[in-house]
């Protein structure tokens, strides 16, 4: 993963074989960031998506293991527990033009995936919401 400041922004290049959300957490946690939206173009392979069932309070996940071109990625940076948590949404297509979308769990990049950070230049938080059963926003 390379990445270069620019400005207030951050901009990520994953390269091949690498996780997207254990590169994206490494990157962030080398440029000191702790709250921030991002917003991303490339390809996936791999990829595990999800969305949640707000009855049942969990995830329902599928497995997507052919390459996909990401058509969005998107996405926060937060802090729960001191640690960094990588939330992130993103919608894919196969070479059949059929999207698929969902909560991003995890995917390795097949060519390259770019990344552009907006730190917020103070901590984002989350908190557990025993009603939603969802870590969210401390706003």
């Amino acid at each position: 993963m390379k990445f270069k400041k620019f400005g207030s922004y951050l901009v990520l290049r994953l390269e091949k074989d690498e996780e997207i959300i254990s590169a994206l957490k490494e990157g962030i946690k080398r440029a000191g960031i702790e709250g921030a939206f991002f917003f991303g173009l490339g390809v996936g392979k791999n990829l595990e998506l999800g969305f949640f069932d707000a009855h049942a309070k969990n995830y329902v996940k599928k497995r997507f293991n052919d390459e996909y071109e990401f058509t969005s990625l998107a996405g926060n940076i937060t802090v729960v527990d001191e640690q960094i948590m990588v939330h992130c949404h993103a919608t894919i297509t196969d070479e059949k033009f059929q999207a698929y979308g969902g909560h991003l769990f995890e995917g390795t990049v097949p060519a390259t995936l770019e990344i552009i950070l907006l730190p917020f230049g103070e901590p984002l938080t989350r908190y557990l919401d025993s009603a939603t059963g969802l870590k969210l926003l401390k706003l």
